[in-house]
This record gives C-alpha cells, structure tokens and sequence, in this order.
C-alpha cells in the first residue's frame, strides 16, 4: 500500500461516508455517526424519531414553509450591511422602530432596482509544499501576516502571507490535527486534535503553553475563540461542546449539546451566542453566558451537519451539509434563506468562508469541494462567481482575508494554496486593451 492509499484510509479521519441515506418522511429521525477503527464516520438510520423530537422540541415549527428557493431575497436589502457594524445599542426603541416602518413604506412605494453584480476572479498565486499529509484547515491570521495550516500529520504549519515562506512548524500533538483557531490578536494559535487534546501555541516562538486543555474523551474536530479571546469553545466526536477559560486552561461551562459528534462551532461576532452543529442534522443556538439553548434549527431533509459559521454581520448562519447544499439561515426566525449548491460534499467535513468583492460593497460565499475545486456564490442571488481550480483532490479548508482579496485553502493534495483576487480596474484595462 502506498503512501496516498494509507492517508486516505487511515490518516484523514474527516471523511464521512453517506451509505445511500435517504429521508422518507418530512420529519424523519437524524442519522446517527458512529466511528469505525480507521476513523471513518458512517452514518445509520435510527429505529424511532424519539431522539429527534427530544432535541428539537416544540422549536421545529413551519419547516415545511423553510424552502430557501422559495423564499425571498431579502438578502438584497441586508447585503451592504453584510461586513459593517451594527447601529449603536443606545438608539432609543422609538428611533429604531420609526427607522423600520421607513424602511417598509420605501420598500412598498417603489420597486427595487435590479442589482448588477461586479467582476471578481481570483487567481492562483502560490502552492505551498511540506505537509506530508492531507490539509484539514487553513487560517489566516486576525493581522493578516500570517496563515496557519493543520494537518493529519500531526503538526501545524506557519506561513508568511506575502511570500509563502515557511516560518515555523509546531509539533507536539500525538495524531492528526482536524482544527485550529487564532486568537484576536493575533498572538495565540489553538490546535484540535485526535488525540483529544488542545494546544495553545505561541506563534512568536513556535513553542506550546505549557498546560494543554484537556476534558474532551475523542477526537476534537472544531474551535474558535471569542472576540475578546478569553474564551475558546470547542466540539468533539464525543457530542460535547465545552467552552473554556483560556488564562486557566479549564472548562467553563459542558454543553449537553447533540447525541452525534459535533462537527463545528462558532461564536458571534460579540461572543454573546455560540452556534454548533452535528451529525444528528440540528445546528443549536446557545447562550454563552447561561448556557440555554435558544433555537434548533433542522432543515427537513435532515442532512449531516458537518460546519457552522456566524455570518460576519451575526444576522445568520451558514451550514454545511451532506447533501451536496450550503445553506443560510436567519436563525432568529428559524428559517433557511438561501441554498447553495453548485459542489460536490457527499463524504467528507468541508468547510467554507465569507468574503467581499466589488470594492467591499458585495458579499460571496466559498466552499471547498470533493471534485477539487472551490465554488464561490454571489450571496443575495445565489449565482456561481467563479470555480477556482487547481487541488488534486477534495479541498476540506478555507479563509479569506479581508483588505487584501485574498483566499487561502488546503485540501488532501497536501497542499495550500494562496490565491489572489484581480482586481477590477486591472480586469478593465485588460479588457480595454483586448478591444
């Protein structure tokens, strides 16, 4: 057996295989993961919908209305806003509701105008080579000089944004790493691992804090600090999500959170909220402070959840699933607003990102894929911007970094990938010229 031969079967442990699951009843049970010796999730129908009717409770209310492709594009209206700041919380209730009923009436005396979407294309910019395994995660750094890729070899690379340089590998971990997360500024990288530890690393020196986060009993599979970076939360194979005090290395609060492995969590862009999402099919809404679960949200097709990220707006939340479909939710309302599709996410944990395009005023969506390539939509329309190709295999991570236009990603081709954004006064000169 070659090398590739045993990454594939016994290395990678973020690979899922469907098994011909199929949803015969609008509110069938969830899928139930279970793990076989070589890491590989498998996926079997349960006897009864007891469990499902636990978790979900009297929240799975008008799913049936949840068709994102019927639904309206009120996203048009949002997408400006997508990446700036919330109006301040002192504005008076009569202001805001006053702000609203405008909003309405404008909506109701006039049409919307049609909007046109910008040119974007990225380009390939570097490869960078030295994972001797398949790539699970790429980040970039809060500051931006930095990207951080995890591997099933076990370690953690770090990489000069600007030229690719290799500046540090971290070593530590004693099986592959699924997941890592930096800190807010900038300082602080955290590792997940199938071990089951975390590791927090200080990426000046390349050296570990000296007090690993343990508590979780399997693989760790997804984590993301808070705003303030006093907090880390993380989801395991072992259907637990724990948030963590980072300056005391110690759980601070254990979320009964899914009877599947937790595949992805996030916080919200003020900590407040922390989303989570698992093979059971159910994204769960908490609050950081109690630890109250606020809203399940189930689309009917029930598909393994498998990543979860907070729109940077904190308006929505946008999941991945196994049935091939990226989906946003507004999750105050319990709705599925859009679906994406376009890729291919059958087998494996992919994840995916926002970005900007147009000069910051227009939002996109990227997602790896198992056919190599990586697809990004235009958000409000759901039109495919472009299909990035170039990874020899299943692309599993992605990050933009904002400023910049620049998108980074890593798959089982063991490499990652910096691609460049042209920009559109270039693109016009070019095409100008061309004419």
């Amino acid at each position: 057996m070659d090398e590739s031969d045993s990454e594939s079967s016994h290395s990678l442990k973020r690979r899922r295989i469907s098994n011909n699951v199929q949803s015969n009843s609008r509110y069938s049970s969830p899928d139930e993961l279970a793990a076989s010796s070589d890491h590989e999730f498998r996926y079997r129908r349960r006897a009864s919908s007891s469990a499902h009717k636990d978790l979900a409770g009297s929240r799975r209310q008008s799913y049936h209305d949840a068709d994102s492709d019927e639904s309206p594009d009120e996203l048009d209206h949002t997408v400006h806003t997508f990446y700036r700041e919330n109006r301040a919380r002192g504005r008076k209730t009569s202001d805001s509701m006053s702000s609203r009923e405008q909003t309405v009436v404008t909506a109701r005396s006039r049409p919307s105008p049609e909007r046109k979407l910008s040119y974007m294309k990225y380009n390939q910019k570097l490869v960078l080579k030295g994972h001797r395994r398949g790539v699970a995660a790429v980040k970039f750094s809060p500051d931006g000089r930095c990207i951080a890729s995890c591997s099933a070899d076990a370690t953690i690379r770090i990489w000069d944004t600007d030229t690719g340089k290799q500046m540090h590998i971290l070593e530590g971990h004693l099986a592959g790493i699924s997941t890592i997360a930096w800190s807010p500024d900038s300082k602080t990288l955290a590792s997940g691992s199938d071990d089951k530890s975390i590791r927090l690393w200080d990426v000046s020196t390349g050296k570990p804090y000296p007090v690993p986060l343990l508590g979780h009993h399997n693989y760790i599979y997804s984590l993301a600090f808070s705003p303030k970076g006093n907090m880390l939360v993380s989801g395991s194979y072992d259907e637990a999500v724990f948030v963590w005090d980072v300056r005391t290395a110690s759980v601070m609060r254990s979320l009964p959170a899914h009877s599947d492995p937790v595949g992805g969590v996030d916080f919200i862009r003020d900590g407040t909220l922390i989303v989570s999402c698992a093979g059971d099919g159910l994204i769960r809404i908490w609050d950081t402070a109690t630890g109250q679960c606020l809203r399940t949200l189930v689309h009917e097709d029930n598909a393994p959840v498998t990543s979860v990220r907070f729109s940077p707006n904190g308006k929505f939340v946008l999941a991945w699933t196994l049935d091939s479909c990226v989906r946003l939710w507004n999750y105050v309302e319990g709705r599925c607003v859009k679906t994406y599709q376009g890729h291919i996410n059958e087998k494996y944990s992919i994840s995916g990102t926002f970005g900007t395009y147009g000069g910051g005023d227009q939002a996109f969506i990227a997602s790896g894929s198992e056919d190599g390539n990586i697809a990004l939509w235009d958000v409000p329309s759901k039109n495919i911007l472009q299909q990035l190709e170039g990874h020899e295999g299943v692309v599993l991570g992605l990050d933009t970094l904002l400023g910049k236009d620049l998108l980074v990603s890593g798959g089982l081709d063991r490499t990652v990938r910096i691609w460049q954004a042209e920009e559109e006064e270039e693109y016009q000169t070019m095409k100008d010229e061309m004419d």
